[in-house]
Order: C-alpha cells, then sequence, then structure tokens
C-alpha cells in the first residue's frame, strides 16, 4: 500500500533537509576555511545546491501532494497540521521565487562576501561598490515577487522571511516605543556612570588562553564538543543543523571579553537549534521560529546573563585561573559596571544593551531606503555617518568601522537587521518570567550552574519548534502579548540603579 501524501511530503522534506545542512556547511567553510582565491568555485556550488534545493521545493509533484494532504488532514495529529502549514509557507515563498534568481543570488553574494572582507581591510567602500549594487538589484526583484505573492510590502516580505509572523505593526510598534525611550535613557544613565569611578584594564591577553576560557564557559552552558566546534571568523556567526553546530567568535589580544561575548552570543544560537524538538529535527516544524527568536536565545545569553552580577561572581575565579589577574579591577562588581559600561560606540557587535537598539533602528531604516531606490549605494556611506551621528552622537572616521563593519548585505540578508532589536525585547520578556518561575536563578548563575535555565528555556521555548507563532509561544511562555514594556522596564531598572 503506497504511503499518505502526507507520509510523502515528510520523505520529501528530508531530502530537503539534507541539501540544507550541505549547505550551511559550505557557507560556514567559506567563512572560516576556504581560501580566499576559491569564491567562483563557492559560489558554483551553492548556487547548484540551491537550484536543486529550489527545484525540488517547487516541483508540481510537491504542490499535488500538499494538496492531497490538506484535503485529508482530519487524520493528522496537531504536530502533523503545524508541519504541513510549514511545508505549504516554505513552497509558498520558494515558488515566489525564479530559479534563475535563486543561482544569480547565490553566486552574486558568494563574489560579495569576499568583496566585502577585502573592502572592509583595505577601509575602502569603492571596492565594494559594485558588488553590493548587484547584490541590492537582485535582492529588489526578489523582494518585490515575495510582496506580491504574499500580499506584503517588498520590504517587509523580506522581514518576513526571517521573523516569520511578526507583522509590520508589530516592528513599527515596538520600533517606536524603543526610539521614545532610549535616547533619554542613553543620557540617564551616562549621566549616572560618571559618578563612578571604573578601574582600568589593560594588558595583553593571550589568544590561546581566552580560547581556552571561552571553551570551559561553553561547556558549562552545555555546549556539546562531540556535535559542534568552535572556530574563528572575520563576522562571528553560527552554522549548521541540530546534529552538527558550528561556532565562531572573533578574538582580540587586546580585548579579554569580546571574543567571550561573541562566543556566548552564538552559543545562546547553538543551545537553541540543539534544544528543537529531536523528534522533528528534519521537518520544517521542527525548525527554529525565525530569527527575532533566534537572536532572542543569543542576546538573553550574551546581554541579559552575560552581563549580570551574577555571572562577573561565576567568571571572576576562571579569569584568574587562565590569565592569572588580580586587583580590584577584576573583582566581580568591577567587572558587572564594566559590563555595564554604556559608550556612544561605532561598532554593533561591541555595543552595550541601551545603545545597541540605535544601531538596529539606523540599519533598518537605511536598508528600506536602499530597497526602495531613495539611497543609493555610493551615498551609502555619507547616510550612515550622518544616521550615527543622529542617533549615537558619533561619526565613523571611515567605512570599516561604519556601514563596512556588517557582513548582512554582502549575503543578500536585507531585513535580518529587525530580528536583532526584536530579539532583544524578546529576551527581555522572557528573562522577567524566568526570574519569576525560578527566584534562584541568579544563585544558580553565580555558581556556574546554566541547566535550571535552559530546561525552562526548553520546556517553553525550544520544544515547541516552528510549531506556533512567535506572539503564541511568547503569550504561552510569559503570559503576556508581545511588546517593548519588559525590555524597557529591564533597562530602566538595570541602568538607572543609584549608585552605591
Amino acid at each position: 500500500m503506497p504511503a499518505s501524501p502526507y507520509i510523502q511530503l515528510e520523505q520529501e522534506w528530508r531530502r530537503l533537509h539534507a541539501f540544507h545542512g550541505a549547505l550551511a556547511l559550505l557557507r560556514w567553510d567559506a567563512a572560516v576555511m576556504m581560501p580566499r582565491g576559491s569564491a567562483d568555485v563557492r559560489g558554483e556550488q551553492l548556487a547548484a545546491l540551491e537550484t536543486e534545493h529550489h527545484a525540488l521545493l517547487t516541483a508540481p509533484r510537491i504542490t499535488r501532494l500538499l494538496d492531497r494532504a490538506q484535503a485529508n488532514a482530519q487524520g493528522l495529529e496537531d504536530w502533523q497540521l503545524a508541519n504541513l502549514r510549514e511545508m505549504r509557507r516554505q513552497r509558498d515563498h520558494a515558488i515566489a521565487i525564479p530559479v534563475s534568481l535563486i543561482s544569480r543570488l547565490a553566486r552574486t553574494t558568494a563574489r560579495a562576501e569576499v568583496a566585502w572582507t577585502e573592502a572592509k581591510r583595505q577601509d575602502n567602500f569603492g571596492l565594494f561598490v559594485p558588488h553590493l549594487e548587484e547584490v541590492l538589484h537582485l535582492v529588489r526583484d526578489k523582494a518585490a515577487l515575495l510582496g506580491q505573492a504574499l500580499g506584503l510590502p517588498p520590504y517587509y516580505a523580506l522581514t518576513d522571511e526571517f521573523s516569520p509572523g511578526v507583522s509590520p505593526a508589530d516592528i513599527d510598534t515596538i520600533f517606536k516605543a524603543l526610539a521614545r525611550r532610549l535616547p533619554g535613557l542613553i543620557r540617564e544613565a551616562l549621566a549616572l556612570q560618571a559618578q563612578r569611578a571604573l578601574p582600568a584594564l589593560s594588558g595583553k591577553f593571550s589568544l590561546g588562553k581566552q580560547r581556552a576560557l571561552v571553551v570551559q564557559v561553553m561547556r558549562a552552558i552545555g555546549f556539546p564538543f562531540d556535535r559542534g566546534r568552535l572556530d574563528e571568523s572575520e563576522h562571528p556567526f553560527t552554522e549548521g543543523v541540530p546534529g552538527d553546530i558550528r561556532v565562531t567568535t572573533r578574538f582580540d589580544e587586546g580585548d579579554l571579553l569580546s571574543g567571550l561575548f561573541g562566543a556566548m552570543h552564538e552559543s545562546g544560537h547553538a543551545m537553541y537549534d540543539l534544544g528543537l524538538p529531536q523528534a522533528w529535527r528534519d521537518q520544517p516544524v521542527g525548525r527554529d521560529r525565525g530569527m527575532a527568536l533566534e537572536e532572542s536565545q543569543a542576546l538573553l545569553l550574551e546581554m541579559i546573563i552575560g552581563r549580570s552580577r551574577a555571572f562577573a561572581q561565576y567568571l571572576k575565579p576562571l579569569l584568574e585561573q587562565h590569565f592569572g589577574v588580580t586587583g580590584p579591577e577584576w573583582e566581580p562588581e568591577s567587572l558587572y559596571r564594566r559590563f555595564i559600561r554604556v559608550r556612544r560606540s561605532l561598532i554593533r557587535v561591541d555595543a552595550d544593551e541601551l545603545t545597541y537598539p540605535l544601531h538596529i533602528l539606523l540599519r533598518h531604516d537605511l536598508e528600506k531606503k536602499l530597497l526602495s531606490g531613495e539611497l543609493s549605494v555610493r551615498d551609502l556611506p555619507e547616510a550612515w555617518n550622518v544616521g550615527m551621528e543622529q542617533r549615537l552622537e558619533v561619526r565613523p572616521t571611515g567605512a570599516a568601522d561604519g556601514c563596512l563593519q556588517d557582513i548582512h548585505w554582502a549575503l543578500g540578508s536585507f531585513g535580518y537587521f529587525p530580528a536583532y532589536a526584536l530579539g532583544a525585547v524578546i529576551a527581555a520578556q522572557l528573562w522577567e518570567r524566568l526570574r519569576g518561575d525560578i527566584p534562584e536563578l541568579e544563585q544558580q548563575i553565580g555558581r556556574g550552574e546554566f541547566s535550571g535555565l535552559f530546561d525552562w528555556l526548553r520546556e517553553r521555548v525550544h520544544s515547541l519548534g516552528a510549531k506556533v507563532t512567535v506572539k503564541e509561544l511568547m503569550k504561552h511562555a510569559t503570559g503576556q502579548p508581545l511588546s517593548a514594556s519588559a525590555s524597557l522596564r529591564y533597562l530602566e531598572a538595570k541602568y538607572l540603579e543609584e549608585p552605591s
């Protein structure tokens, strides 16, 4: 007896999952191991796999099976119904984009990534201009086609790819709340901060010892090195699939903390991916629920937990062990004050919690203008610099610490940036409920015990995969609708604490 249409679909998606994993490892290798001169070869490889993946997903057979499975859905379980919905969503997105455009994007972004790396190294935006113009041309075509298919404005059709179920109205409401409160909150925090002296950290910190520290922290968090690995790259990222997770960070001999916090951010992604429902790992319903939720898990670990008094307590003896450091500047309270130091800085990945969302609001504004044609690629550096002055009162000295600092646009990832600010909002809302549900959580973290944290996250967040929307998940996990309120409460309590 032949398998039912639904079971046949599950079999097809297992093949698609294998392609997804292969593509992830090729992208990881391109950033970590691949010789720079191999970009064209890698572009062809990626284009071939992307094309085949797209052809499988958009084949008439898939559409027929989806229609038949939907017509006979009465016998399916809740997880299977959700899986069927996610299959159709993936197919609808894919069928809106012709395979020729998928292939051209894969080739173009592979070359653009290498050009971006070199342009950033030389601080020469001109080297990147023709590549970004070509990427942007293709992304505009993609956005128009997706928007038409989904009934969304072109830019928000792209954000829906990365953060499904978070509507344009949700993004606008949350971003307006952040834009209204954060500038004043930053000024208040800086005024309070000026009343506190902070001992300076100086010296050079061995990259090998930094890596050993990071590995120890990742092991305590629960990262499984038998199913994942840590490497270095120009821009920290996480790639792979739940059974094979690749994490990267970037170490700096003069900055002891940047590599650690970069690794914690990426470990947050990895732990979410590893906590997804094992039974559904090769099906769409077993995937993450989009990048806003992904970023929430990364920012929860890096920013909220990593920059807490409890984590400073845990970290102090590790710093003594690996670097032999002693003195008042290495005491937990001094470390905590350093963790929450507010600076109007140029670099997003090094930004503190208060200024970080303003970096995202700038990128959100600029990429909307790039996509609409209101802003040309050649005018991007000046628009960036003006925006930084208006939002953060700092001006880049060149493109390397300005519009070339992020890799996302080279990869064609327009519409991704809002996920970072949405992630910060989600993280704070989860943290508020976590602290209420586990009163001893901060004491556990201070002892380097993270199992209570991740048990709660696996139950309330990770184990749901893509079964429910982000807004449904937040209501389930916290009892409250998604909003910026908990985030602003958290930031005000943390950064407006009076000096002791």
